[in-house]
């Protein structure tokens, strides 16, 4: 119950990664871009790791360094991780990749360096302000 109060759009972006991650996507002509589907991963999985930091910024003047490893790194990797197997061994219609899995732990490293160098500093400098003394 914790994490819902305190992460509700980063669960809601994880839950609708799960489900695109199972949907059959129709054919369009974005498919003849080169390496599409994995830019499409970056930004999945990069998107769901800022919000994660960006949540967890917002709701913690004091950082643990280790819920943000394991809360905003490690967990989308290993829901990445285990997508991939999911697909490659309960569906017919989506193979799991190697390559999507490195684009997934891509876009999550990606964020984090942005998490950690632009985030934390904006929101600790915006948000968590010391008060002038009188």
């Amino acid at each position: 119950m914790h994490y819902l109060i305190h992460y509700p759009i980063s669960l809601f972006v994880a839950a609708i990664i799960c489900f695109l991650s199972f949907f059959t996507p129709p054919q369009t002509e974005l498919n003849e871009i080169p390496y599409i589907d994995k830019i499409v991963h970056i930004c999945m999985y990069g998107g769901l790791s800022t919000l994660l930091w960006v949540e967890y910024l917002l709701r913690h003047r004091r950082i643990n360094p280790r819920h943000l490893v394991i809360g905003a790194v490690i967990g989308p990797v290993l829901m990445s991780g285990s997508i991939e197997i999911l697909q490659s061994v309960c569906t017919e219609t989506r193979s799991g990749d190697w390559l999507d899995f490195a684009a997934n732990c891509t876009g999550v490293l990606l964020a984090s360096l942005l998490g950690y160098y632009v985030w934390r500093p904006l929101i600790q400098k915006h948000f968590f302000r010391r008060k002038p003394q009188a």
